[in-house]
């Protein structure tokens, strides 16, 4: 008789087990945002507020309401898709800190696609303005990544100075005046036209389908990291190189299509924010980049756990107005709880990796007694005394 499980058995297992595992990650997020908000409620005391109207405002302006859950949810749309594109990058052990310029080059190609009026209906001009400014950021990723494999050249550099190149190139553009897509005065490309924007949710709000997107796009990235080839070599490559080596993964191939995924993800981040909720490209710096690497950080680089920090960023986002218009608290405050939230992560996270280096230490010590007894004979059973010679 066959004791094994059947096939949907064993998955709906694992997906239990991992599940399961990603509990304690999840409690020790919370513990994280728990620490911040008393860190940050301290720091408003000091300054000679009251930090509980503060929050009661902060938490209404973020879930207090239809109006307020749409809110938190719009900012969290970008900052979810730019944390997906930072965990899958950091799963193959790079830094991508060029998302904001990945960012700029999606939302600028995004919205100057949409700008045409090229007659097409929505069904297939928005989809076309969505995958141009995709696009644009992937290739903007993937030119770090083809850099790395090939020359070694250090993400972190390139990504940088693409990000000021970036910025140049979306100046440049949007300044031209013999462009007729563009708006110089506005400093912005012109608005996109109807059938290449993203449809509304919610009426009265600003809630946009992007959120759908970003969403749908935490269950593609989680099923192309623990349930394909490409994820496990992915992850392998990000920990240890020299496996990835052993095994016969080629490391150069693997780490450019990682930098090409996380440059879509972040093109596609800058591009629902241009289709959806801006309507229109700015040429104006709003650090989204910058803030997903943090959004990517504190969900551990998890898919669901990016979804669950970008909400928590987004609702910090949208309660911060509320709060500076009712409490009478500066909404910069809000960019101090962040910054708690980020170093209690970075805390427990060295934490937990001290606990794992004391328990890998002991279990190698054990082991190594272990070994030296079976050398020597039965631990238990002492060898006995030599005879004394008369």
């Amino acid at each position: 008789m066959n004791s094994q499980a059947p096939p949907t058995d064993a998955g709906a297992a694992s997906i239990g087990r991992r599940l399961l595992s990603g509990i304690p990650t999840l409690l020790s997020s919370l513990l994280a945002v728990a620490i911040a908000l008393a860190a940050g409620g301290v720091v408003i005391a000091l300054s000679g507020d009251n930090p509980i109207p503060a929050y009661q405002a902060l938490f209404e302006g973020a879930f207090g309401g239809q109006r307020a859950i749409a809110e938190t949810l719009v900012m969290s749309t970008p900052l979810i898709l730019g944390g997906l594109a930072f965990a899958v990058a950091a799963r193959a052990g790079l830094f991508n800190i060029g998302l904001e310029g990945q960012m700029v080059m999606g939302g600028l190609a995004a919205g100057l696609t949409a700008a045409v009026d090229t007659g097409l209906p929505a069904i297939i001009h928005l989809p076309l303005a969505l995958v141009v400014g995709t696009v644009a950021g992937g290739i903007w990723g993937f030119v770090p990544g083809v850099l790395k494999a090939r020359t070694g050249a250090h993400e972190v550099i390139t990504t940088i100075m693409l990000n000021y190149l970036a910025y140049r190139i979306a100046t440049v553009v949007i300044g031209r005046e013999d462009l007729p897509l563009v708006n110089p005065a506005l400093q912005a490309t012109q608005p996109a036209l109807e059938a290449a924007e993203l449809p509304r949710l919610l009426d009265g709000t600003r809630l946009h389908a992007g959120i759908i997107v970003a969403i749908v796009a935490a269950i593609v990235i989680w099923y192309l990291l623990y349930r394909t080839v490409f994820g496990y070599k992915l992850r392998t490559v990000g920990l240890s190189s020299g496996a990835a080596a052993y095994a016969g993964f080629s490391w150069g191939r693997t780490i450019a299509v990682a930098m090409l995924i996380s440059g879509l993800l972040a093109g596609l981040g800058g591009t629902v924010d241009t289709l959806g909720l801006q309507g229109r490209f700015y040429n104006v710096a709003l650090g989204l980049g910058f803030t997903s690497i943090a959004v990517g950080l504190v969900g551990r680089n998890q898919p669901f756990g990016v979804v669950l920090s970008g909400l928590l960023f987004g609702a910090l986002a949208a309660g911060a107005t509320k709060m500076q218009n009712t409490a009478g608290i500066s909404r910069d405050i809000v960019y101090v709880l962040l910054g708690f939230v980020i170093l209690s992560v970075s805390a427990l996270a060295v934490v937990q990796q001290f606990r794992n280096a004391r328990r890998q230490a002991a279990r190698a010590r054990s082991m190594t007694r272990d070994r030296a007894a079976d050398d020597a004979g039965d631990p238990l059973v002492e060898p006995p005394a030599p005879p004394r010679t008369i």
